[in-house]
């Protein structure tokens, strides 16, 4: 499926980098502008990145659910990860209702 039409990137794209990206330190924080980075990518509109973030919760928890990985670390890491996302959705819906209101 594309997720980028920007950059053309499906998200088998998308899984293999983070794939890669959690081989190497399976603890990092994994967000989208780093995985466009590792692609030779950056992001042009951004309306994907919700989609993206999405795909690093799902792909992280199947990364670590294959690799038999304590469950704590991964509830609380994950956690962790979706109190973020939340925190940067609802900073976006502030910043376009402040736009909004000057316009």
């Amino acid at each position: 499926m594309l997720v980028c039409s920007c950059n053309y990137i499906t998200d088998k794209d998308i899984k293999d980098v983070i794939n890669e990206l959690l081989d190497e330190d399976c603890w990092q924080l994994i967000v989208p502008a780093k995985i466009y980075h590792a692609m030779g990518k950056r992001g042009r509109c951004c309306g994907c990145f919700p989609n993206v973030v999405d795909l690093i919760i799902r792909t992280t928890e199947e990364y670590h659910a294959s690799r038999q990985t304590d469950g704590a670390d991964v509830v609380d890491f994950m956690e962790r990860l979706k109190r973020f996302h939340e925190e940067q959705r609802a900073a976006g819906i502030e910043r376009r209702q402040s736009a909004a209101r000057i316009a």
